[in-house]
């Protein structure tokens, strides 16, 4: 495993207790999940694996190795909290944190060049952060967290304030940086580009893990289904069948989750003789459903 976590603890004070008991495996080349509402400890374990802030009790290892400043130019991290100079160009405030990390200016140099053309945004090299919008910004921020070519990156929100087209263009350099080999712990709040991009994840609440591992598996393991059905008929019936544990009406119609296909099979039986059924899905559910079951409705 590239990337361990064994009984990772941060307690601030004796009312503060961070992150609790935590363990974490990230497979070398692979995309981790890495989910919670706000205050649930992903942040304070992100510094911790940065060795920012030492874990209380437990071990963070990477690659066998304890994280210490001879590691963490292996590492990238894309923080919540954007960190650009706005006075400084881009050109300037990129060479300089990527010769922090023991990389060339005219290496780093190149690199920018490549990543500046693959965002479609070459005429910003020599601009100032503060003339960009937000969302070239976070393109800037990003490429400022890969220029030095790391073995572990982090990712702490990455596509927030960013619009859809290049939401896509970001997820698609992601995806080819794994495919490369690096290991990546991805955080988001939102749940799709999660099971879109990762294949094992960690939901955290109050500091400890609720559900972590394959994301296949954790569905596999729900226990519950999604059913949507879209008919020229009121379906609201259906909701009366045992084993409808709840239904959402939508503009063509309902989705219901109910506790097994049994059910489904049930449903499909009632709607015989009703009149025209346009759509009738069963599908696992999404994790957006696992993590309001975990964690609950109030989060952000």
């Amino acid at each position: 495993m590239a990337l361990a976590l064994e009984g990772v603890t941060k307690q601030f004070s004796k009312q503060t207790i961070a992150v609790r008991d935590l363990h974490l495996e990230v497979p070398e080349g692979e995309m981790f999940g890495f989910l919670g509402a706000n205050g649930a400890g992903k942040t304070t374990t992100f510094r911790m694996i940065l060795g920012l802030l030492s874990p209380t009790n437990g071990s963070i290892r990477w690659n066998g190795q304890k994280i210490s400043y001879k590691t963490t130019n292996n590492i990238g991290y894309l923080p919540e909290e954007r960190g650009l100079y706005p006075k400084l160009t881009v050109k300037q405030q990129l060479t300089y944190l990527a010769k922090l990390k023991g990389v060339k200016p005219a290496d780093s140099n190149r690199e920018l060049d490549r990543w500046l053309e693959r965002f479609e945004v070459p005429e910003y090299k020599k601009k100032k952060v503060e003339e960009l919008s937000k969302g070239n910004q976070q393109k800037i921020q990003f490429i400022a967290s890969v220029l030095h070519k790391p073995q572990l990156l982090i990712l702490d929100e990455p596509f927030s304030g960013l619009d859809p087209v290049n939401v896509e263009m970001l997820k698609a350099a992601v995806l080819d940086l794994k495919r490369e080999g690096t290991s990546i712990v991805f955080s988001s709040h939102r749940m799709e580009h999660v099971e879109e991009l990762c294949q094992n994840l960690c939901i955290m609440h109050h500091g400890s893990p609720v559900v972590q591992g394959d994301l296949r598996e954790v569905k596999r393991s729900f226990g519950k289904k999604n059913v949507t059905v879209h008919a020229d008929f009121d379906l609201s019936f259906l909701k009366e069948i045992t084993g409808v544990v709840s239904a959402k009406e939508k503009t063509e119609g309902y989705q219901f989750q109910v506790t097994g296909e049994d059910v489904a099979e049930r449903m499909q039986e009632a709607l015989q003789g009703k009149g025209f059924v346009r759509k009738f899905e069963l599908e696992e559910p999404s994790l957006h459903d696992i993590f309001i079951e975990k964690v609950g409705k109030k989060y952000e």
